[in-house]
């Protein structure tokens, strides 16, 4: 028997509960507080509206969703023996945290002699005449038979051996009875013919609908007389529920799975051959990010009209970096996340590398590494979706619209947690992580899909940026879930900015002392090579990707030096002898030979043809070598003609008269206006300051812990303003109190000097009207100040705008 108070809806229930009950209702369903109930009543309203208990389940864990699915199928309300026996042979503690869950929740609510799911969470989980439900039974007897004729019924209740009765509804409950009734069930069923068993067999654990023609076997013909098999609609039927549990022994679930699948280790490493590994993959995700963008440093590809790169700038910019088109879009997405490339905002729009570019080289290289990791790990863009197609069937671009997943942080940070649950240097099976996953979120349809495509993402883009090493979570990537104080969970406040800033320096730290030191020197060799045995200082960097064409990458980068890299270095203002005193400082190995002569011939020949702005013109002292040019068929295309003996004029403009003549080996150099050489240096194309962009999240955004306390007073407030019982009631309920100027002016002096709390009614400069519980403490001047328990906080009144007042019953 239940007790005399106990709550008769959720409503009463939430009423009855302490504060830490309704703080962890809020944090585990954020949109119930946006816009925070007025009262208790609203709060239990919205926890009840289909919307919000969809996504309740959805965030269930598997088993919470099966003792959901089982109370669903239960009588209403049911008790924790009918539930247990339901879910048997789960362990009791699974079951008790399962309701702790679902009471968190809001979606259950009563004592356990009387224990109520929510009323949409049943009619979304109970089966009905048209849909099982997903513990695969049927509508009850009593459903399924709601529209059949009394005298069907009662030839149902015949042919099973019972005696008739004097109306249907009787009828029904005398069948379901008999359908509930162990002996007399199991009696009834030894006598089936063998073929009857075996269609009962098929339909038991679902989906308990089949067909039948007009002129049904024998077998089913047995079986549709005694009521085992119910009409619902023209040609089928449907197996009871009441039939159904018989059969399955009184469960509601095939099977059962009470605790979580673990996640299996597929290899195991040294923990420092992990961190190792992953301090390489580290080192080179910095140096693709640097490529991706100096390659972008004059302005990278246009930006499409609706946004993002096109296939072909995809596929070029893989080129550039040597890495397949899918790891081209992860390295393009994860620069924009982090900042440091967007789009220009120009008439010609294209995508550069933004101001903050620039601060971002200057850290140090561990620094650099933890922003890049630090935006993947919050980031809500996901560049695996990049080739694939929306909702209108339109190809979702790299940079582009649509790739926002609001799933894709949580999932990440899942991912990680599980892999940092395991020992040091433990790799996992990646089937077991999934397996783990969909157990913990098991939504169907798409919802799952794309999180089990997430997981797998998630995993390859980890080793990609060495948050991974050969498939375990290395020390600088454990440091990153320390924000997340472990699991990440709706029970907990979502970290602070200052507490990612906190694990990002961490994670640097850790990594510092693996990632190699930049050095100060190359080895030149006579092959007109120089190799970078490591990562170079910037200053050297920089000045040898002018002087030089990077001919090869990996542990060490090849440099190759060509008359091309060396005009243009000497197009940038260096000197021959700059160019040698450079390299004579920054070679741990003697100047060869060979390429000083290169230096020299370059330096020799450069400017020696000046290319002006006329049309164009070249002008050489040497008439000989203007001979030369007008004699080469190559400079047909230029256009040419003598003005005078040391000048040719051209119709081509300056910049391809340049490029005509250094294709066909001369070296000119350009001119000014005056005549003096133009000195080129590399322009740096760069956005105006962006900032990043923001992750898009899942549902609202969870509040933090003096939102959700101020929203819980709140609550209560309002809660009390309407439920509190009042002296004079008013004719309507919900009616604001009305009692005329002078008799509110005489009863708020009056409460001022009692100390009493009044109830009144308030209706503010917009015109909206509300019930308000206030303790005065002054009146004059036509306001009255008090302390309003409605909003928690002392608050002034124009008395006029008070419709009345009444005091409060006494307790």
């Amino acid at each position: 028997m239940s007790t005399p108070d106990a709550p008769r809806s959720l409503a009463e229930a939430l009423r009855a509960s302490d504060d830490a009950t309704l703080v962890a209702l809020l944090r585990s369903r954020p949109d119930l507080v946006s816009p925070v109930p007025n009262d208790l009543t609203q709060l239990a309203t919205r926890a009840g509206t289909r919307a919000s208990v969809v996504r309740a389940l959805e965030r269930l864990d598997r088993f919470a969703q099966q003792v959901a699915e089982a109370l669903a199928v239960a009588s209403d309300p049911a008790s924790y023996e009918e539930l247990a026996h339901l879910l048997a042979p789960a362990p009791g503690e699974a079951v008790d945290r399962a309701l702790t869950t679902l009471r968190r929740q809001a979606l259950v609510w009563g004592a356990e002699d009387r224990l109520r799911l929510v009323r949409t969470a049943r009619e979304l989980l109970a089966p009905t005449p048209q849909r099982p439900s997903p513990t695969g039974l049927g509508p009850t007897v009593a459903e399924a038979t709601a529209g059949m004729s009394p005298g069907r019924v009662q030839s149902l209740v015949a042919a099973a051996g019972l005696a008739s009765t004097h109306d249907a509804v009787s009828a029904v409950e005398s069948l379901t009875a008999l359908f509930t009734d162990q002996e007399r069930m199991s009696h009834l069923l030894d006598g089936a013919p063998a073929d009857s068993v075996e269609v009962l067999s098929r339909l038991v654990w679902g989906p308990p609908y089949g067909q039948v023609t007009a002129d049904p076997a024998p077998h089913l013909r047995w079986l549709l007389d005694r009521g085992l098999l119910l009409p619902t609609a023209p040609g089928t039927v449907v197996l009871p529920r009441e039939a159904a549990l018989h059969l399955r022994g009184g469960r509601a679930h095939r099977v059962l799975e009470p605790a979580p699948p673990a996640v299996e280790a597929a290899r195991e490493h040294r923990p420092q051959v992990v961190d190792a590994t992953a301090a390489g993959q580290a080192y080179t995700a910095l140096a693709t990010v640097e490529e991706l963008l100096k390659d972008w440093d004059e302005g990278g590809p246009a930006v499409l009209r609706a946004g993002g790169l096109s296939v072909r700038d995809l596929k070029r910019t893989a080129v550039a970096l040597d890495v397949a088109e899918p790891q081209a879009a992860f390295w393009v997405e994860l620069a924009y996340a982090a900042g440091l490339l967007a789009a220009d905002g120009e008439a010609d729009e294209r995508y550069a590398a933004t101001p903050a570019y620039d601060s971002w080289q200057e850290l140090p290289a561990a620094e650099r590494w933890a922003r890049l990791a630090s935006a993947w790990y919050e980031a809500t863009r996901t560049p695996g979706l990049v080739g694939g197609r929306d909702s209108k069937d339109r190809t979702l671009s790299a940079l582009g619209p649509g790739l926002d997943r609001s799933a894709a942080p949580e999932v990440r940070h899942r991912v990680l947690a599980l892999l940092a649950a395991l020992p040091e240097g433990a790799a996992p099976a990646e089937e077991s992580v999934l397996d783990r996953l969909r157990w913990e979120r098991p939504s169907g349809g798409g919802a799952s899909e794309l999180r089990a495509r997430l997981a797998r993402w998630t995993l390859s883009e980890a080793e990609l940026l060495g948050v991974t090493g050969r498939g375990a979570l290395s020390a600088h990537g454990r440091v990153l879930l320390a924000a997340d104080r472990g699991q990440p969970s709706a029970a907990q406040d979502a970290p602070s900015a200052a507490e990612r800033a906190a694990a990002g320096a961490e994670a640097a730290r850790r990594l510092a002392p693996l990632l190699p030191e930049p050095l100060d020197h190359v080895l030149l060799q006579a092959d007109l090579t120089a190799v970078a045995p490591g990562p170079l200082k910037r200053p050297l960097a920089d000045a040898l990707a002018v002087l030089a064409d990077v001919e090869s990458k990996g542990g060490a980068t090849v440099y190759r030096f060509t008359p091309g890299s060396v005009r243009r270095a000497l197009d940038a203002g260096q000197s021959a002898s700059d160019l040698h005193a450079f390299l004579t400082a920054h070679s741990r190995t003697p100047v060869p030979q060979p390429l000083a002569y290169l230096i020299d011939d370059v330096a020799r020949r450069h400017g020696h043809l000046r290319v002006g702005a006329a049309s164009a013109y070249v002008r050489c002292d040497d008439e000989g070598v203007l001979d030369e040019i007008l004699a080469d068929k190559r400079a047909q295309g230029l256009r040419l003609r003598r003005l005078a003996g040391t000048v040719l004029a051209a119709q081509a403009d300056p910049g391809t008269l340049l490029e005509g003549l250094r294709a066909m080996g001369f070296a000119p150099a350009a001119e000014s206006a005056e005549g003096d050489v133009l000195i080129t240096r590399a322009h740096s194309h760069r956005t105006p300051p962006r900032t990043a962009p923001e992750p898009v999240p899942d549902g609202p955004p969870l509040p933090d812990a003096t939102l959700i306390g101020a929203a819980v007073r709140a609550i209560r407030a309002g809660d009390l303003a309407s439920t509190a019982p009042r002296k004079e009631a008013p004719a309507a309920t919900g009616e604001l109190p009305r009692t005329t100027s002078a008799e509110t002016l005489a009863t708020m002096q009056a409460a001022v000097l009692t100390g009493e709390t009044l109830w009144i009614g308030y209706v503010n400069a917009e015109g909206a009207a509300s019930q308000r519980v206030i303790a005065p403490v002054r009146v004059e001047g036509g306001f009255v100040t008090a302390y309003d328990h409605t909003a928690d906080e002392v608050r002034t009144y124009p008395l006029h705008r008070v419709t009345g007042v009444a005091e409060l019953a006494d307790d």
